[in-house]
């Protein structure tokens, strides 16, 4: 404690020095706990998206053929069209052992008119089985039946933030609402979702499958397919089925053509994005360590200054008494005292900007939070002690080497 009570002394001698060397900790301290906490952040939005399904489910994709799903989303994004997956694959499918439930799904831009009001949504033409397969809990009325899918029947099933922007508090099931001027009628409102990926799931809109197909969008085929099955142990299994099936339905026949569409169980999707966001976390963590190595190697060289203009006072304290172990001590506690003073600023100054950051979120509903963690301050500030012991003990270690006599004539 002796050692750390002159260091502190020293210290203020040049306060300049202490807090310029201290605010250069802090910044990447602050830079350490924002990419901790952002990393953190974006992985549990992104499994929470998957939890809107679960582990007993499959997932079906159309993909350009020999290309990789990266590849098959820009060739999407360009206007590339696979017109293969029909309604007529996912009843094939239904008939599977293993299967409980399955839809189809495809999407679309729509303006929805009720009395003057007008609203650009993202429609989603979902299967009458979307319910059973992900969490998609109705509010008020009902989802749509099998039979008003099959039907091609006009109705509709809102999600929350739509129906408070369209009917306000007022009751929205039996009202009619117009998409492409074809009047449908609202029969459910679904429970608030929140966001996902900066879009708000819960200002989109469900109509049947065959409906988006037939009156909306004037297709027959599907963008994809999701699958709930009975037993999740043989989950493998039944997506190798898939696939064989896909195939025979695709007429692929040919064991090395490429195929059209893309078959994922949930626990693969989940283990693909933990890798994914633990790389990404892994980069962002390793960046902030450059910057406060870098931060390192400034206060070694600050500290390899300090001995220099003290050579007398090194002599003296010496001469005194002083032990060759007193002395790096001393430079030692300098150099744990600068880095964990920067890094209590640094973690202040990052949980801060994580704050303002969670805050605009919620306001700009992008759906992604900061979520820093007990873990990351901690692992801050362990890193900001042994980053002060590591750059002070070359310039301590010299200091406590310097002859006391030669010293004594500087």
């Amino acid at each position: 404690m002796n050692s750390f009570k002159i260091a502190y002394d020293n210290l203020k001698k040049n306060k300049t020095r202490m807090v310029l060397t201290m605010i250069a900790i802090a910044l990447g301290i602050a830079i350490l706990i924002i990419m901790m906490a952002t990393s953190a952040g974006l992985k549990k939005m992104v499994l929470s998206e998957i939890d809107f399904y679960g582990s007993d489910m499959i997932s079906i994709e159309t993909r350009v053929p020999g290309r990789s799903s990266t590849d098959s989303v820009s060739d999407f994004a360009k206007g590339v069209v696979v017109t293969t997956f029909k309604n007529k694959d996912v009843d094939k499918l239904k008939k599977h052992e293993n299967v409980e439930s399955a839809y189809s799904y495809v999407t679309g831009q729509e303006i929805i008119k009720y009395k003057g009001e007008n609203r650009s949504v993202l429609i989603f033409g979902y299967g009458a089985d979307a319910p059973k397969v992900e969490k998609l809990d109705i509010g008020e009325g009902r989802f749509y039946t099998e039979e008003e899918e099959t039907s091609a029947s006009l109705v509709i099933v809102l999600g929350y933030e739509l129906k408070e922007n369209l009917f306000g508090d007022n009751d929205a099931i039996s009202k009619t609402v117009y998409v492409k001027n074809l009047p449908f009628k609202v029969v459910g409102v679904a429970k608030k979702r929140g966001g996902s990926l900066s879009m708000s799931l819960d200002s989109i809109a469900y109509i049947p499958t065959i409906t988006m197909q037939k009156k909306i969008l004037g297709t027959d085929y599907v963008l994809g397919a999701a699958i709930k099955v009975k037993d999740v142990s043989k989950l493998d299994e039944t997506k190798d089925d898939i696939i064989y099936i896909m195939r025979e339905e695709h007429d692929i026949k040919n064991p090395e053509k490429e195929d059209d569409f893309e078959v994922m169980t949930m626990v693969e999707a989940i283990g693909m994005i933990n890798n994914v966001v633990n790389g990404i976390n892994a980069l962002l963590i390793a960046l902030a360590l450059i910057s406060l190595v870098v931060g390192g190697v400034g206060i070694m060289n600050i500290m390899y200054v300090s001995v220099t203009e003290r050579i007398f006072e090194i002599g003296l304290r010496m001469s005194i008494g002083a032990k060759k172990k007193d002395i790096m001590r001393q430079f030692l506690a300098e150099a744990v005292l600068l880095t964990l003073g920067g890094g209590v600023l640094g973690i202040a100054f990052g949980i801060s900007i994580c704050l303002l950051f969670n805050y605009a979120s919620s306001v700009l509903n992008i759906g992604i939070t900061a979520d820093v963690s007990l873990s990351s301050i901690i692992f801050a500030l362990i890193f900001a002690t042994f980053l002060g012991l590591l750059s002070g003990v070359y310039p301590a270690k010299r200091a406590s080497n310097l002859d006391p006599i030669v010293a004594l004539r500087k």
